[in-house]
């Protein structure tokens, strides 16, 4: 069984069998165009994962030298991080799938939604496609199951020194966690937002259980999201107030991290009202009549 789930766990097996399963999806009702679509989507998927891997790894190649232990630095001053996360839940496999799931489920999401503000959901998922490569060049690192390799729940030296690293910058702000918000933002109706939550929650423990990111690269998420949100629907004064909280995170755990780390407390509070910073957002979002078709995100609930 173990073993099994191991094998789903793969990100390339999982692929081919989201690409499966939406092919005979489409094949049970022909006439239904939007089961096409998403075959297609499904599809494009997995040509656009190779891309993303040769673009990414470009910018590795650019940009090599990696600060992943300022971030690691930042998660000990909150007081939890992924190796905490990751030796309470053993890393179960069922949390990798659900990390690996993350596009699949993005598709889904616009194919449930593209009568209720679906294009704007579209508009979102570029904006975070666009900004995220870019952020990672502000920041470059790669999350701490690279950096320290097999040792990375116990990781030995965590001098605050860049280091050399040959995987791809992927860290700051988390874009899986950041995606997982957008889709609370954009959820209709009690059930799915009830859904969106609960796939919230489970890509939050997955991204940290895996080694895949840092807690503070999830706290980033969250403007990074409404950030997304907020240009989708085209309230660029709500957009730049959140991309600039993400900057000011970027540019201070990259310059100022030991000034952060010497005030865990102060730390603590910034991070908490960036967290909070989401939630006035998501509910302007589900006030709105109709899910907010037609109604832009503010930064306050006003």
């Amino acid at each position: 069984m173990n073993r099994a789930v191991a094998i789903l766990a793969d990100p390339g097996v999982l692929a081919m069998l989201f690409l499966a399963a939406s092919l005979v999806w489409m094949v049970l009702d022909q006439k239904d165009k939007a089961r096409a679509v998403f075959f297609l989507a499904m599809l494009a998927n997995v040509f656009y994962a190779t891309v993303l891997g040769q673009v990414m790894g470009t910018e590795s190649a650019l940009l090599p030298w990696k600060f992943d232990r300022h971030l690691y630095h930042i998660d000990a001053a909150l007081g939890v991080s992924a190796a905490a996360v990751a030796r309470a839940l053993g890393e179960p496999a069922l949390l990798r799938i659900v990390y690996h799931s993350m596009v699949p489920v993005m598709i889904w999401w616009y194919a449930i939604h593209r009568r209720q503000g679906g294009s704007a959901l579209l508009l979102a998922y570029a904006a975070e496609m666009v900004t995220g490569p870019c952020c990672y060049a502000l920041l470059p690192a790669c999350g701490p199951a690279y950096a320290w390799g097999a040792a990375w729940l116990n990781p030995a030296d965590v001098a605050l020194v860049p280091v050399r690293l040959g995987y791809a910058p992927n860290a700051f702000p988390s874009l899986h966690f950041g995606t997982a918000f957008v889709l609370v933002i954009f959820a209709a109706g009690r059930l799915r937002r009830a859904v969106a939550l609960l796939y919230l929650a489970a890509t939050a423990l997955a991204t940290l259980s895996t080694g895949e990111h840092y807690v503070i690269d999830l706290v980033g998420g969250i403007p990074f999201a409404c950030a997304a949100a907020a240009l989708a629907r085209k309230n660029f004064k709500a957009a730049a107030v959140y991309i600039a909280t993400v900057l000011a995170w970027l540019f201070a755990i990259r310059f100022a991290t030991p000034v952060m780390a010497a005030h865990p407390y102060l730390l603590r509070v910034l991070a908490l009202a960036t967290a909070a910073s989401g939630a006035p957002a998501v509910a302007a979002e589900w006030r709105a009549p109709g899910r907010g078709s037609s109604r832009v995100l503010a930064v306050t609930g006003s």
